[in-house]
């Protein structure tokens, strides 16, 4: 398989909570290196779909294919697969009893099995890319809300995942703190770091996606690159979501 090609694959997808269904058959595929952002109205799938995609959630149905590979079949330990395709969430979910450092080295030991200072190292490397490494020893309820976003980004790049999602990543944020971790999210795209981004930020999505997923009411009505999505969507609903959400902001 040609490396730049479908280093993931959704097939299908489809979830159910009971007898609602929330996510109805969604396909697409991420190139390597790729920047997928997901837009949508609230309560369209969007969140679902990326937990599905790191089996936080179970689809009904449907495949997720990891170079090729079906996931559930060539992954039977989830926790290995999650340090290739990473994710950072709306809520930052450090541990609290843990300090910085702590925090971006646990993972490592306990999955990666690496050594104690080869996993300090690691994370020191990405704690100063995302300038936390003055932080180290602080615990997370002596940071902000934008220090403990980056912390948690640092977190997951220590496992040196080849994909990396991002769920809302700056929702929880004040305004004043979301320029910072979206600074961050552009110098890792700026690196080349294939990622799947769940945002309500079109700026961002506008200026640094290589791809727009509009999903609406667990379908993908669109998907185009940000030009024609922002200046030229084909699809009604694109068109209506977009500005609403232009009048809103």
């Amino acid at each position: 398989m040609d490396e730049q090609k479908n280093i993931l694959e959704i097939k299908e997808l489809k979830k159910k909570f009971g007898e609602r269904e929330i996510l109805k058959g969604i396909n697409f595929s991420v190139n390597k290196g790729d920047v997928v952002c997901i837009i949508g109205p609230s309560g369209s799938g969007k969140s679902t779909l990326i937990r599905c995609i790191n089996f936080l959630e179970t689809p009904t149905s449907g495949e997720i294919c990891y170079k090729g590979e079906d996931v559930l079949k060539k992954y039977k330990d989830l926790a290995l697969y999650r340090t290739k395709v990473g994710m950072v969430f709306q809520q930052f979910n450090l541990f609290n009893n843990m300090t910085v450092l702590e925090n971006c080295v646990v993972g490592q030991v306990k999955v990666l099995k690496k050594d104690h200072e080869a996993a300090r190292q690691t994370a020191m490397k990405y704690l100063y890319y995302v300038g936390m490494a003055d932080y180290i020893n602080a615990k997370p309820n002596q940071l902000s809300g934008g220090q403990k976003q980056r912390v948690a980004i640092a977190r997951a790049m220590a496992l040196e995942p080849e994909i990396l999602l991002l769920d809302e990543p700056t929702s929880a944020l004040d305004s004043e703190m979301v320029g910072e971790v979206l600074n961050v999210m552009r110098e890792l795209a700026n690196a080349g770091l294939t990622m799947i981004v769940v945002t309500h930020e079109m700026a961002f999505a506008r200026e640094v996606a290589s791809k727009v997923v509009f999903i609406d009411q667990g379908v993908i009505a669109e998907e185009a690159t940000p030009e024609i999505i922002f200046k030229n969507p084909s699809n009604p609903r694109t068109k209506e979501f977009l500005s609403r959400f232009n009048q809103n902001n």
